[in-house]
């Protein structure tokens, strides 16, 4: 009976980490804001500190990053990153090599009480281009 037991709770949680792992949609007005932008196709693991100019958490997907000379990237965080997209909160991260690179943790910090409601671990950065105005 054990091992029965034991099988249920091992197939409930295989078939529950598979649906978290399923592609996590992009919010309205992510979308929104990504419309102003076409992929390059070109991606790159680690940006310089010194080359980020802001993070903008679209919602808690999806991270659009400006970077020195006007450039864009996107970051696809993996999983969700609680909060992000909520007014009032900051992203916060520590680094030791002064590129925030794929695999770092973002955390979400509320500003109004000081404690963190959310973290994630960023993906690459997938280069943006600006479409031109009509």
């Amino acid at each position: 009976m054990k091992n029965k037991l034991f099988l249920a709770a091992l197939t409930s949680t295989i078939a529950f980490g598979c649906a978290t792992a399923a592609k996590v949609e992009m919010s309205e007005k992510a979308a929104a804001r990504l419309a102003e932008f076409e992929p390059t196709g070109k991606t790159r693991s680690c940006m310089s500190l010194t080359t980020i100019r802001s993070i903008d958490a679209l919602d808690e997907s999806h991270f659009l990053v400006e970077a020195a000379g006007g450039d864009y990237y996107l970051n696809k965080v993996s999983g969700r990153c609680s909060g992000a997209g909520r007014a009032g909160n900051r992203l916060q991260y520590t680094v030791t090599t002064g590129q925030l690179c794929r695999n770092e943790i973002i955390t979400v910090v509320d500003n109004s009480q000081g404690f963190t409601v959310g973290s994630c671990g960023l993906g690459d950065y997938e280069e943006l281009q600006e479409k031109p105005t009509e």
